[in-house]
């Protein structure tokens, strides 16, 4: 093995700069001599990372988006394709962002480069022409999901699930806390530095990371925080003999808070400018009262969820981590009609999955429902997601019974599945990066994987 070997990283989105900075990071303890170069974002330059381009110059979302942007990402590209012409590396590690990365696999390939990809593009719903492209430029492919390693396996794809990276850093939170900090105590601490009141049910809204997918999600949550909707889902019910009592309902203002993870791709101040805008929109409808509604930007997605009691949440990678704190939660989504139809004719997912449409004809797009292989978690998605809905989906979630208990149940099997390995003991029992990073000196070696050898 070489001691100094040159290793190219390519991550342009904000999870992936956090993996791929954690990659270099464990790389560096097991190659201290090593050099890091390529594409990412602030936290790979923190990590050591010599970029060539940076992520943030070519992280565009949308159509319209990347057309404007095409001359600036065009030359980023042809950047990178000259370092690696110019330099190159004995080592790839492509991570996500499959629009750059397939191209520049071709030109890694070629520079007699090894090419590992991490975090597979979702290959498996749409595009599946671009198997082919794997398979000529990808020596192995490490995923982050259980069902992945049987898809590409079975396509002659050496594929290996390693475990998801957000499992790793969630059971960080989740480890046993001394007996004088009790659950009880964390609220209370959680509840003072935030200034909630841990008298009242906190509930988790995730939006989204994205400014469009906030503007698309956050007014139908927003109403729903407003109005007594959820009150009247979760009211108990109950039968004295004679007749059947129905306690009063308050508005969720009087008797929830609402906390809302403020993302790393968006900033707080026009968020709570957004929110101020909703509220004098929505105070029109529901009445002077409704300006008490607690709304409360919190810093860490992760912690929200740990602490709120059930949460409506953005289908995306949110989802994963709401899973794996365990947090009871519905899925929303909005996109235009013209995305939607285009998304529900072109997705099909393989047999392996065992995912099913329901009665409207919608594939489960939540990741923690093709974990589960079934509807583990209600999805409103389109027309199907209002504030009724969701409150009668998230009612049942907010008291102690047989749909929470269920749903709890369900995702502590995901999670089992996000983390842990088939076989104890097994090397996949690593922490995912760990076990990225592993790989990557085994390539580097020539060393055959004994753990993970296909037949």
């Amino acid at each position: 093995m070489l001691p100094s070997p040159l290793i190219f990283l390519s991550a342009g989105e904000a999870s992936g700069d956090a993996y791929g900075a954690a990659l270099i990071t464990a790389l560096r303890k097991r190659l201290p001599q090593a050099a890091f170069t390529g594409l990412g974002g602030r936290q790979m330059e923190q990590a050591g990372q010599q970029r060539v381009v940076r992520a943030e110059d070519v992280a565009v979302m949308g159509f319209t988006e990347v057309l404007r942007h095409i001359p600036s990402i065009y030359a980023s590209y042809r950047r990178l394709v000259s370092s690696i012409r110019s330099q190159p590396p004995d080592v790839a590690i492509l991570i996500d962002f499959p629009d750059i990365n397939f191209r520049l696999a071709r030109h890694l390939r070629r520079a007699g480069a090894l090419v590992v990809w991490f975090v597979s593009p979702q290959l498996w719903a749409w595009k599946r022409s671009r198997l082919r492209l794997v398979q000529e430029r990808v020596d192995k492919m490490l995923v982050i999901f259980p069902f992945e390693e049987t898809f590409y396996r079975q396509r002659g794809v050496d594929a290996e699930f390693v475990g998801h990276p957000l499992a790793q850093t969630q059971s960080a939170h989740q480890e046993p806390t001394p007996p004088a900090l009790s659950h009880h105590a964390r609220r209370e601490a959680y509840a003072a530095q935030y200034h909630l009141d841990p008298a009242r049910t906190w509930i988790a809204l995730l939006p989204g990371s994205r400014w469009k997918e906030i503007h698309a999600n956050l007014p139908t949550l927003h109403e729903l925080a407003m109005s007594d909707l959820i009150s009247g889902a979760a009211a108990h019910t109950t039968f004295n003999g004679n007749t059947t009592l129905q306690p009063p309902n308050p508005a969720a203002y009087a008797h929830y808070e609402f906390l809302l993870p403020v993302a790393s791709t968006i900033e707080s101040n026009a968020l709570q400018q957004y929110i101020h805008q909703l509220n004098a929109e929505h105070l029109k409808y529901f009445g002077p009262e409704a300006s008490t509604l607690r709304l409360t930007l919190v810093p860490d997605a992760a912690e929200a969820l740990l602490h709120a009691r059930a949460s409506v949440v953005a289908s995306g990678t949110a989802t994963v981590l709401a899973a794996l704190a365990g947090n009871p939660f519905v899925v929303v989504y909005r996109v235009s009609a013209l995305t939607f139809a285009l998304a529900k004719r072109l997705v099909q997912y393989p047999e392996e999955l065992h995912a099913r449409r329901d009665l409207n004809g919608n594939l489960p797009v939540s990741m923690v429902n093709l974990i589960a292989q079934h509807r583990l978690v209600p999805e409103l998605l389109q027309e199907r997601f209002t504030a009724a809905n969701v409150a009668t989906a998230l009612g049942p979630l907010l008291h102690e019974g047989p749909e929470r208990e269920l749903q709890i149940h369900g995702l502590r099997e995901v999670r089992q599945r996000l983390l842990l390995p088939s076989q104890p003991g097994s090397a996949a029992s690593q922490p995912p990066i760990e076990r990225v990073a592993d790989i990557v000196m085994q390539l580097l070696s020539g060393t055959p994987d004994i753990h993970n050898s296909t037949e």
